[in-house]
């Protein structure tokens, strides 16, 4: 496998298990939201930290196929895939730096 496919593998992985770990999270807030309503201040951050991380996913995955077929499209979605990982790197920075 080439050098660059295990990489955009390791970050589809770490990706897909983050956004079904988070997707996973909003179905409990949604059965367990009537009972604590503390919660209802969590569900902006989590529903953004899904709409950051779902789209990484497609991204590294439409880079993982074409990388590994060797597309010619296979360029696109590793530049989206860039620019995503930029914008969730973006979000998710620690200011205090």
């Amino acid at each position: 496998m080439r050098p660059l496919a295990v990489l955009i593998g390791f970050l589809l992985g770490s990706s897909a298990a983050i956004a079904i770990g988070l997707s996973m999270v909003w179905v409990v807030f949604l059965i367990l939201g009537s009972e604590y309503t503390q919660l209802e201040a969590e569900r902006g951050p989590l529903l953004r930290a899904i709409g950051l991380f779902i789209p990484l996913t497609v991204l590294a995955a439409l880079g993982f196929v074409g990388q590994l077929r060797r597309t010619p499209w296979r360029r696109w979605p590793l530049l989206a895939l860039v620019g995503w990982f930029g914008l969730v790197a973006w979000v998710y920075w620690p200011e205090a730096i």
